[in-house]
Formats: structure tokens, sequence, C-alpha cells
């Protein structure tokens, strides 16, 4: 958002829309699942800044997993995501797909163990460790 970017979802009140994805994760002994992404529709001409930004943070989100094709990881239906509030996509925007935090959480229901402590979708784990670059 520093960099002229907003994050609509935020602006509008509502939580990020989030998919499952055909996207399979590495399996690590019982537990197997997809990905998880969120989206967030960005102007055409901001996304190469975005990847940019984001891509200087792989401890976090990162950078996307997939930019304007949602059907090539298996997502059928913007106006109905898994998790989230759906948000419309403008004239001048793309979608741009993003690892989201919610991939465990969909990976233990998946896996069907049967009780785990994890964080809400659209409200992450705080930490101390800083997360703020000069743009």
């Amino acid at each position: 958002m520093d960099a002229g970017i907003p994050l609509r979802s935020a602006e509008a009140g509502r939580n990020v829309p989030m998919y499952k994805t055909s996207l399979k994760c590495r399996s690590a002994g019982s537990l197997s699942g997809n990905v998880v992404v969120s989206m967030k529709p960005i102007t055409a001409l901001k996304v190469a800044k975005h990847v940019e930004i984001t891509a200087k943070f792989p401890h976090a989100h990162g950078g996307p997993v997939c930019i304007g094709r949602p059907d090539v990881i298996g997502i059928n239906d913007l106006d109905k995501p898994d998790w989230g509030d759906s948000i419309d996509l403008r004239a001048d925007e793309v979608p741009v797909f993003h690892a989201c935090g919610v991939t465990p959480q969909s990976v233990l229901m998946d896996s069907k163990v049967p009780f785990a402590i994890t964080h809400a979708a659209g409200h992450m784990f705080v930490t101390d460790l800083p997360s703020d670059m000069n743009f």
C-alpha cells in the first residue's frame, strides 16, 4: 500500500478472497492437500511493481504464484471464493494470486486431522519481525 498499490478488500472492510487450487502441496507424512491462494485485483500497470515488492518477502506470502489466469490453477469462478469475500475485478485490473496462510488449515482438513489450533482466515499470526521496506 505504501507503494500506491491498494488492497481493495481492506479498503472495503472485507476479507480477502481465498481459493483452493489444483496445485498440490508436497506431502509430509500423512499430511497432503492443495495450495490455497488469496486473490488481489491489481491495476495492470502496477502488476510489475507489485511482483517486485512482494518477491522481497519470501518469509511472508512472497511473489505471486499466478497472474491473470485463475483457470490454470483450478479456479473456475472468482465470484465464489472458498474463504473470505468476493471482490469484483475492474476493467483495468487483473487477478493476482499469492500463496495463502490458509493452506495449512486446508491440508489439515483434507488429511482429516481430528484437532489442530491455527489462525483464522484473514487474521494473520503477528510476530516481532519487521516487514517494512523503503520503496
